[in-house]
């Protein structure tokens, strides 16, 4: 993640500032340290930075460093790496009151010091989910409304293609071919062509599209399904051999009540009274009574005899049953079609939330039982089955010969790829989605995948590779809603004010369009008094989305305009580098 982030700010020039405008970005340096100190920050000239990120794996060291830095440099912009939601958002309120502290009067949308807390696993845990499922598609969520973004087959002959909101990039055009580029992030000619303009969606023949889609986010409610998986079903609680055992007890209770009723004149409910009575042996003895009704006491007392071994079966299996809700539960038998996913560590566990959201079927396979994603997967009541992947019939245990999508996200590039190669020689049309780093070793095993089984969808995606632009457009002090794969390449989705862009300013939504750079999808039509600070979050029940999507090519953008734009990286970098957006004076 710092690597790659710092290739996309050394590639935009860094954090826009006063003394960097018109010149050349400055080399990079390297500050040695065990711990971000405030004496290893200050060495990093913290105190005279724009923006800086923090970006280490453990929250507390972020944490610890992101409250130095503050005390350092008051109207320091920070970005911080946290994974636990809660004290991210707690965070940020904290650091962003610090700062307005420090300079009282100042507006909180027009102050240079901002926090935003990020977090790499929930910024590429949509996308990874989208590439292991049919149907569904890459989403980013603006404002209660999520944007998807659908992949497109190239339109047959004499048919007219469905545009959507926009067209936001064409695919490769080597995407059927095995030697194609898809599993790599190099530009040319044969990728993917981001954000094009209409003579190029017009003129691109026989090339796939990914369209933007908007839908309208309700808050999904639990179906009865669900929510009975929360407790344990009547059928898991006996075994069947038990209830057709007890079955047969109540047939025969009602054979004998019935036949009371005809031999001794009795009523239905005096008949079964005492029918139950002699079941559970507290009648008295039938002396002197006729033969017909102490034969009867004597056939219903051997009933009851049978059924007090059932009822102690019956007590044993239920205990057993909830004993076994506390553990981890084991893939049906004759489940089918589902997700297998490898690896439930920060990554995964976030995937298996999104999965489980879609309430798409899914089974785990984790090698640690104490690993992060576990307790989920048990609340959740979701198979899992424990064991490594790469030995022989781990996968076999989660059913991967019957699953529809292998989604591997391990830490480990050659334990996923072994994982799934396996797979493919079990399945050879599975759908699988790899999590890969090297961007060299993605492409390599892509076209090697895809020579071998043509049929087959293959996608390799990096977390890092979806997670770092939304770390760097926030270290430039823009509010990034999320990254959206396209092929290996990445559109960023930004929220931002007009004011100081003179791309923007004063233009209108069709002259503001910068093809392959850039370009205008939504206006948010809020006033700027009651905007919502955080458009990436779902807005609160009975509120309204404000944001308006179908926009006239020939609108105005005012300076007091928010808009939502999608970016490549480096349009947004030149977009952000040349705003004339005024600094505030810090004490």
């Amino acid at each position: 993640m710092r690597s790659r982030a710092a290739r996309l700010l050394r590639r935009s020039g860094g954090p826009a500032t006063e003394d960097t405008l018109g010149s050349a970005p400055p080399p990079l340096h390297d500050v040695v340290s065990s711990a971000p100190t405030e004496e290893t920050l200050l060495r990093a000239g913290v105190d005279r930075a724009a923006a800086l990120a923090l970006l280490y794996e453990d929250d507390e060291t972020n944490l610890r460093a992101a409250l130095a830095a503050r005390r350092l440099s008051p109207g320091l912009r920070l970005v911080v790496r946290m994974y636990n939601r809660k004290l991210g958002q707690q965070l940020e309120e904290l650091l962003d009151q610090a700062a307005l502290l420090t300079a009282p009067g100042t507006d909180r949308a027009l102050l240079d010091a901002s926090t935003t807390v990020l977090s790499d696993a929930d910024t590429a845990a949509p996308a990874l989910a989208a590439t292991a499922v049919a149907g569904t598609s890459k989403v980013v969520q603006a404002d209660g409304v999520l944007l998807r973004a659908a992949e497109r087959t190239p339109p047959g002959r004499g048919e007219v293609p469905d545009p959507g909101l926009c067209t936001l990039a064409l695919l490769s055009s080597t995407t059927t071919d095995p030697a194609g580029t898809e599993g790599s992030e190099a530009s040319g000619p044969q990728g993917p062509l981001l954000l094009p303009d209409d003579r190029a969606v017009a003129s691109a023949a026989g090339r796939g599209s990914v369209v933007l889609e908007t839908v309208r986010y309700a808050g999904p409610a639990l179906s009865a399904r669900r929510m009975a998986r929360r407790g344990a079903p009547l059928r898991e609680l006996f075994s069947s051999r038990l209830r057709w055992a007890l079955t047969g007890i109540v047939v025969s209770v009602l054979v004998l009540t019935l036949t009371t009723m005809l031999l001794t004149d009795a009523d239905p409910v005096q008949a079964a009274y005492i029918t139950l009575l002699d079941l559970f042996s507290i009648n008295d003895p039938a002396i002197g009574a006729p033969v017909t009704h102490q034969v009867l006491q004597l056939l219903t007392g051997l009933v009851g005899l049978a059924l007090l071994p059932l009822l102690v079966a019956g007590a044993l299996e239920a205990l057993g049953t909830f004993r076994a809700a506390g553990a981890l539960r084991r893939p049906p038998r004759g489940l089918s079609g589902h997700v297998v996913l490898l690896g439930l560590g920060k990554i995964g566990t976030r995937v298996l939330a999104r999965l489980r959201e879609l309430d798409i079927p899914v089974v785990c396979v984790e090698e640690d039982p104490d690993a992060r994603g576990i307790p989920l997967a048990r609340g959740l009541g979701i198979p899992v089955v424990l064991g490594d992947v790469t030995e022989d019939g781990v996968l076999e245990a989660a059913k991967v010969h019957r699953a529809h999508a292998l989604l591997a996200l391990t830490s480990s590039d050659t334990t996923n790829l072994e994982a799934a190669l396996y797979a493919r020689t079990v399945k050879a049309d599975l759908r699988v989605a790899l999590r890969l780093y090297d961007d060299d070793f993605a492409t390599a095993v892509y076209r090697t995948l895809r020579a071998a089984h043509p049929d087959a969808l293959t996608r390799s995606r990096s977390v890092t590779h979806l997670a770092a632009p939304a770390f760097a457009g926030a270290m430039m002090g823009r509010q990034i809603l999320g990254a959206i794969p396209v092929e290996r390449k990445v559109l960023l989705f930004a929220a931002l004010l007009v004011a100081g862009h003179p791309q923007l300013e004063g233009h209108t939504v069709a002259d503001a369009f910068r093809p392959g750079a850039w370009r205008v999808l939504a206006l948010d039509t809020a006033a700027p008094t009651t905007r919502r600070p955080d458009l990436a979050s779902s807005h609160q029940a009975g509120d309204e989305p404000q944001l308006l999507w179908e926009l006239h090519p020939g609108y105005v953008l005012h300076p007091e305009d928010r808009v939502v734009i999608a970016a490549t990286r480096r349009g947004l970098a030149e977009l952000l580098s040349t705003s004339r957006q005024p600094r505030t004076a810090m004490p």
